[in-house]
């Protein structure tokens, strides 16, 4: 098995969407672990505050597969296909680390490069994978957040309830 690592997104009726898109990762992939969810600032355009987490899981999947099943479920939040990237969105679910994978796969980078970059990603995926290296850093993820170094992006432990 495979332990995938997914950041989860939304702005538009955020706990809505989140609910939803936790519960269809949960029927594909089965037991989850779930980051607390973050309130924080839009990056990259003026907009609603988004919420964050960050979600964790193993699949015998192939990362395209993944990948697809990823976004089917941005499609069930009703998010439209090509949606432009610096915008308000229903559902946003990337792929952070799929197990030691290194490199360009399906139209993504892997490790995702703005995991070290974003609070947002950083902060979640520390709170259920602290001791979890990165595999191209070499440095835990409680490490890589420890040594954060943008005070400038609060994030606000929120409910999806």
């Amino acid at each position: 098995m495979i332990h995938v690592y997914v950041a989860a997104g939304s702005n538009v009726e955020p706990q809505r969407h989140l609910r939803t898109a936790l519960a269809a990762l949960g029927e594909r992939f089965g037991a989850l672990r779930c980051s607390p969810a973050y309130r924080n600032q839009a990056v990259g355009f003026q907009g609603d505050d988004f919420i964050n987490l960050v979600v964790g899981f193993a699949t015998q999947d192939s990362v395209a597969d993944v990948r697809a099943t990823l976004q089917q479920i941005e499609s069930l939040c009703e998010r439209p296909p090509h949606s432009p990237r610096w915008a308000p969105r229903t559902m946003d679910l990337d792929v952070l680390l799929y197990g030691d994978l290194v490199g360009e796969h399906v139209g993504m980078t892997l490790p995702r490069p703005d995991l070290v970059r974003r609070a947002y990603m950083l902060k979640p995926l520390a709170d259920i994978a602290p001791q979890l290296l990165h595999p191209t850093l070499g440095q835990s993820i409680e490490t890589l957040w420890a040594h954060f170094p943008d005070p400038h992006h609060p994030l606000i432990a929120v409910s999806l309830d």
